[in-house]
């Protein structure tokens, strides 16, 4: 089996938020790999997975990073995949880390999901892969409609509850 996400973090401590985003992928039954890659401490192992990620069957980067989150950034200038970042609440609620990630030049960009928001960034991966992937498309579409159902049931549980004044 061939990874086609590939999941990296600035540090280990980004594994407990980046653990949902693996747990989606997995759901979803696509292959994905997790590592742990740091734009500032080992910026020559960014550019080296950066360059070959295409070349190995990589379809979609999720970079997460907190603080000065260059990661998902650097990746994406120097690969023509798209990458998709996790701002990680490191510091200052997140936001230090979601504008780092947000803010990005022309020509270099990285799509952004909110803050810890690694269940996100997995489904927004596998409807990247669905749209040329028809098993991964029937996922996706279950997925969605297991969300309907489940909006559908709180409504049928909300009938329920009574209140003097409540006129549903």
């Amino acid at each position: 089996m061939k990874p086609l996400v590939s999941i990296i973090m600035g540090s280990l401590s980004d594994l407990a938020v980046m653990e949902k985003t693996a747990q989606v992928l997995n759901d979803f039954r696509i292959p994905f790999e997790i590592n742990a890659l740091s734009a500032h401490r080992t910026p020559a192992e960014v550019e080296k997975f950066a360059v070959s990620a295409a070349g190995r069957g990589i379809r979609v980067i999720i970079a997460a990073a907190g603080m000065a989150a260059h990661l998902p950034g650097v990746i994406a200038a120097m690969t023509p995949l798209p990458v998709i970042g996790v701002p990680i609440n490191a510091s200052l609620e997140g936001l230090d880390s979601i504008f780092s990630i947000l803010q990005m030049p022309p020509g270099v960009p990285v799509a952004t999901v909110g803050v810890n928001a690694a269940q996100n960034a997995g489904i927004l991966a596998a409807q990247i892969i669905a749209a040329g992937n028809e098993e991964v498309m029937k996922e996706v579409i279950r997925y969605k409609e297991d969300l309907k159902k489940k909006i559908i049931k709180a409504n049928e549980e909300i009938k329920n509850i009574k209140f003097p004044y409540k006129t549903n």
